[in-house]
């Protein structure tokens, strides 16, 4: 246990100072590795390794699908699609009780098909989402907590880039990972509108509006183009016409060619501006990945992951036990981690522990990834806060009180999802085999 701990001080304690102090991820867990290769516990700094790492690291023909799942959540912004699925929200649920709510828990469900980022959908959607319930009357605090937790569900409902990391990372299949990740999705969505339910029948809240099949026709016809790109992807999967890359690929080339002869909403300027930051974007997040790769060599030459393995099945050697662990730990990191940084950084720490345990990664994979997201809720640096904060008329303060009671139905689906693992293994296995 000493050894384990004077490793963790050095390995995770030197990565977690810096990161403190503001130090990019990647440049952070870089400069530990060669602390680490330097110190009495390493190797020697050996720069062939690192190169060759760091090559190994990137040559994985599944990292293409994050250039184009990134770049197509940014075309669908750019063409209007927002306001479009906002609208057929509205003229499905906007007729129930406390409608406008439930209209922004669908409108991200079904945004989240199309943007794979949490802070993507608070940021397209938000702005819009809350401005719709303050002008209905909805005081600040649900209005900024139904906004900030439906935000979550992006990444679970595929595509999802934090899904494509993990995929990569732990060496499992995106597509299975992706209709893994289905059904938790839709559950909490469900778990937060019933919360809202009982929230707005405890205030009052109620509507003036009744179902008009001629408005959610209207509103139908208008974001029937939007809602084929889920289809498209999942469908393509699902009968192995093409992998999640290729659907990616594909889903860019036909919002592109909807922005710009269907909407009319794409220019050339646009388009380029869009594929600009995109390539910005895809390179953060590869470089994040490919310096996790050396980190996890230098884990491996540690024998970090063994120690750690070893200290919990010191304790138990239950499956549902050792997850119960890791999720407690992951609530922690979630709380002061980026989830992409989470992800690349304690993954190949824990596959070892998995293997070892009998855990499915498949399974763990989207407790993981719904773990870290109430870490994007939760201060000091959850980032949907912050973004809650820049796009309403909120004070951080105010956000982080809104979002308080949402945790919830969070906690709740995640429980469910841990102990009833067939939620995620079953939409997999069965659509696409084990």
């Amino acid at each position: 246990m000493s050894e384990l701990l004077l490793i963790g001080v050095l390995f995770l304690g030197a990565l977690l100072a810096m990161y403190a102090l503001g130090v990019p991820v990647g440049i952070a867990m870089g400069a530990t590795c060669v602390l680490v290769m330097i110190s009495p516990f390493g190797r020697g700094l050996n720069y062939g390794v690192i190169a060759q790492q760091l090559l190994y690291g990137l040559n994985s023909f599944t990292l293409l699908a994050i250039p184009f799942y990134l770049l197509l959540g940014r075309l669908m912004n750019r063409i209007g699609m927002t306001q479009r699925i906002f609208d057929l929200a509205n003229a499905m649920v906007g007729q129930f009780r406390g409608g406008i709510a439930h209209v922004n828990i669908v409108a991200s469900m079904i945004f989240s098909g199309m943007s794979g980022l949490a802070v993507a959908d608070a940021a397209g959607l938000g702005r819009v989402e809350y401005t719709a319930m303050r002008d209905q009357g909805y005081e600040k605090d649900i209005s900024l907590g139904v906004t900030g937790s439906s935000a979550i569900i992006g990444p679970i409902i595929p595509p999802s880039v934090p899904i494509i990391i993990y995929a990569v990372l732990a060496e499992e299949s995106i597509g299975q990972l992706f209709l893994g990740g289905i059904l938790p999705g839709i559950l909490i969505g469900l778990f937060i509108m019933a919360l809202v339910f009982f929230f707005v029948y405890r205030r009052g809240y109620d509507t003036e509006d009744t179902f008009d099949l001629e408005t959610f026709w209207a509103c139908l016809k208008e974001a029937v183009f939007p809602l084929f790109a889920p289809i498209l992807i999942i469908g393509g999967i699902l009968t192995g016409t093409f992998t999640a890359t290729e659907a990616g690929a594909i889903a860019v080339v036909y919002t592109i060619l909807l922005g710009m002869f269907v909407y009319n909403e794409l220019t050339l300027r646009g388009l380029f501006e869009e594929l600009q930051y995109g390539m910005v974007e895809t390179f953060s997040l590869t470089f994040i990945v490919g310096i996790a790769s050396l980190y996890g060599l230098v884990a491996l030459q540690l024998r970090l992951p063994i120690l750690m393995a070893d200290s919990i099945t010191a304790f138990s050697n239950d499956p549902t036990i050792v997850i119960l662990l890791l999720v407690g730990l992951l609530l922690i990191v979630g709380t002061f981690m980026e989830t992409i940084a989470a992800i690349t950084i304690l993954v190949p720490i824990f596959m070892p522990i998995l293997d070892l345990t009998g855990i499915d990664p498949l399974h763990f994979g989207i407790v993981m990834i719904l773990t870290l997201m109430l870490g994007l809720l939760t201060p000091p640096f959850g980032v949907i806060l912050f973004v809650l904060e820049k796009v309403t008329d909120a004070t951080l303060e105010e956000a982080i009180k809104g979002v308080l009671p949402y945790y919830v139905p969070i906690l709740a689906v995640l429980l469910l999802t841990i102990f009833v693992p067939e939620i995620v293994t079953y939409p997999a296995t069965e659509l696409m085999g084990s």
